[in-house]
């Protein structure tokens, strides 16, 4: 069975934040998962509205039959994080993590076994 997989990487997004949007899609039919997408009152539906949406292009352009299609795979591994610094009193600065992501979504044609 043949599989499509997209990602975003460096997404300017914490990984524990992404996670809990793409928990709500894994396995999911993808129409089924694009409605959770589009409800979801998080910033980080919007990262991986896109991701699904490149993997379910990438499979229409390889003649896969878009109405099978099930989310076969929604995971997110963490990025670089950018080190900033903000300063305190004192003299002192305290650290500021800006944490990235790495988005991947696959979709295959059946539910996964």
């Amino acid at each position: 069975m043949d599989t499509w997989k997209s990602t975003h990487r460096y997404a300017r997004i914490s990984p524990r934040k992404v996670r809990l949007v793409t928990a709500l899609i894994a396995g999911r039919h993808v129409n089924d998962a694009l409605d959770v997408l589009r409800f979801t009152r998080k910033r980080a539906s919007v990262f991986v509205d896109k991701v699904l949406r490149t993997a379910m292009a990438d499979a229409d352009e390889q003649e896969a039959d878009v109405r099978k299609l099930y989310v076969h795979e929604a995971r997110v591994d963490e990025g670089p994080t950018i080190k900033r610094f903000r300063p305190k009193d004192r003299g002192r600065a305290h650290p500021i993590m800006k944490r990235t992501s790495h988005i991947v979504v696959a979709v295959g044609e059946g539910p996964k076994e």
